[in-house]
């Protein structure tokens, strides 16, 4: 039986023809991550997408443990940033690597966004950030949100500064 079956939710990427490109590329960058399943186009993919018989039509794979699935659907559909994916991290060291991986062939955003070069939006962001947000005693939260909104890549001591300043 498929993981995906036993995932109630799994995000579906439509690509134009880089699935598998993609799902090997983000299998690079997360631990606890692989290919589970490749399906092929069989005669009525060319119909339905323009695909050849034998291409890649869906890649199933799951990064640190979630399932994804991406298609080749063809160039109808691009990405935007009204869908993004969230990644948190402990440490800065932690911050830098995804941004460094995520950014290469990609484009840099602001407050801790990026897209990649396939052009899905992610957020790179320091797990305890949220918790800096919602901290609204003494201006924390305000401080904190002024010097990210300074920001591209996160830089977790500053906000740490930030954070911690008296007001």
């Amino acid at each position: 039986m498929s993981r995906i079956a036993q995932q109630k939710i799994a995000p579906f990427f439509w690509f134009d023809r880089q699935a598998e490109e993609a799902a090997t590329f983000y299998i690079s960058v997360f631990a606890d991550s692989g290919i589970k399943q490749i399906v092929r186009y069989g005669n009525a993919g060319q119909g339905v997408h323009g695909m050849p018989a034998g291409s890649v039509m869906t890649v199933e794979f799951e990064l640190a443990g979630q399932t994804f699935v991406a298609l080749n659907g063809g160039p109808h559909f691009q990405f935007s940033e009204a869908v993004s994916f969230r990644v948190l991290c402990e440490t800065q060291e932690e911050i830098d690597y995804f941004w460094s991986k995520l950014t290469q062939g990609g484009q840099e955003g602001a407050c801790g966004w990026l897209k990649d070069r396939f052009g899905v939006s992610w957020q790179i962001v320091p797990s305890a950030l949220a918790s800096m947000m919602a901290d609204v005693g003494g201006g924390k939260s305000e401080r904190v949100m002024n010097a990210l909104l300074q920001m591209k890549k996160l830089d977790l001591p500053a906000l740490q500064r930030a954070y911690g300043a008296s007001a």
